[in-house]
């Protein structure tokens, strides 16, 4: 059995190259936050989704992105895209919980984790609560015998988490530390019966805002980790044996690519509106051609009513252009449904794909 030690007034211990690293990291973070006005609404959107797909990866939860898209919409014929759509509305909830110098409540935890569990077939009766026996990862179903990690027992929770949250409202320790050091305590508590990991990571971005070195967007580290799920476990385990330096390098390190390749990406979608343009030929200003390029980028999917109600106007010219962005590449069909179709934006689902693994190619 794991017991982690107490936190909340423990020290920065990391050396000279560390910090100056943690600082770049930090400055592409806040480059990226700041930049890009016109696309920030498109790009916290996919940046949010970008976070929770990886971060769902690590448990390897899979699902295609078009699966996913569905999934976004309303479809559970997928259970592993549902399942990272729950987590990315359990990252949304987390994050917002929060503003710069804000403190996190522990009832925020307990909220992101009945987002994200309360559909699970097997979890669902422990979504959103603490829990109240003992868990482990790895042995078998029925004892903790040659586990990979048993955390503390369940009457140890409650002051650990009450520990863990004192040393999150800190203000006075760099955040990609604080940030580091609060996933990896997490995930040594491990608080829940299930969801852990993916809370545990949500709580990177928590502090990150809480800190104010974002205001609008999520980094995407969890595609950095995903690189190297066995060196991200074992990272974990070194800072079980009171090795931080290692996690909070890896993190920094993972922090900054992400937050470039974030950045590439902001590019990439201001270039969009006029990529379509290209596609489309002369479309009429105020029709609803005009109206649905115009909505895309914020609702890369819809559904053809969504559509309708979002722009006005005669359904016959909604569906109408509906029809013509397909034809010439700008949208897919996601169902195969010959009514109220849902619609995808082809170039934005493509980005949402490719930021990923630009993420983890780089990490590797």
């Amino acid at each position: 059995m794991s017991i982690p030690p107490f936190i909340a007034e423990g020290r920065l211990e990391v050396d000279a190259g560390t910090s100056t690293a943690m600082d770049l990291a930090i400055r592409e973070i806040t480059l990226l936050d700041g930049a890009h006005g016109q696309v920030l609404g498109a790009l916290k959107g996919l940046l949010l989704r970008t976070e929770s797909i990886a971060s769902s990866k690590i448990e390897e939860v899979e699902a295609g992105i078009d699966d996913y898209a569905r999934a976004l919409h309303g479809s559970r014929a997928n259970d592993s895209a549902v399942a990272m759509v729950a987590a990315t509305r359990a990252l949304d909830l987390l994050v917002d919980s929060v503003g710069t110098g804000a403190p996190l409540r522990r009832e925020a935890i307990t909220d992101a984790h009945r987002a994200l569990m309360r559909n699970d077939p097997t979890e669902a009766r422990c979504a959103g609560r603490i829990r109240d026996v003992q868990n482990w990862i790895g042995g078998s179903d029925w004892s903790p015998r040659n586990a990979l990690f048993v955390p503390p027992p369940p009457d140890m929770v409650d002051v650990l988490m009450d520990d863990l949250m004192a040393f999150i409202q800190r203000d006075d320790l760099p955040a990609l530390f604080q940030a580091a050091v609060a996933h990896a305590q997490f995930e040594s508590i491990h608080p829940f019966t299930d969801g852990n990991g993916r809370i545990g990571r949500a709580l990177i971005n928590t502090v990150f805002r809480r800190r104010g070195v974002t205001r609008a967007v999520v980094v995407p580290l969890a595609s950095a980790l995903v690189a190297d799920r066995e060196r991200y476990f074992g990272l974990l385990e070194e800072y079980r044996r009171g090795e931080v330096q290692p996690l909070v390098l890896a993190f920094t390190h993972g922090a900054r690519t992400a937050a470039a390749e974030s950045r590439v990406t902001a590019e990439r979608l201001v270039t969009l509106p006029g990529e379509w343009r290209e596609m489309t030929g002369p479309v009429r200003t105020g029709s609803a051609a005009a109206r649905l390029l115009e909505l895309l980028p914020l609702r890369p999917v819809l559904a053809a009513e969504d559509a309708c109600a979002a722009v006005g106007g005669a359904r016959s010219s909604v569906f109408a252009a509906l029809d013509r962005l397909h034809r010439q590449g700008v949208l897919r069909p996601l169902t195969d449904r010959r009514r109220d179709q849902v619609w995808g934006a082809a170039a934005v689902l493509d980005e949402l794909q490719d930021l990923g693994a630009r993420i983890e190619q780089a990490s590797r």
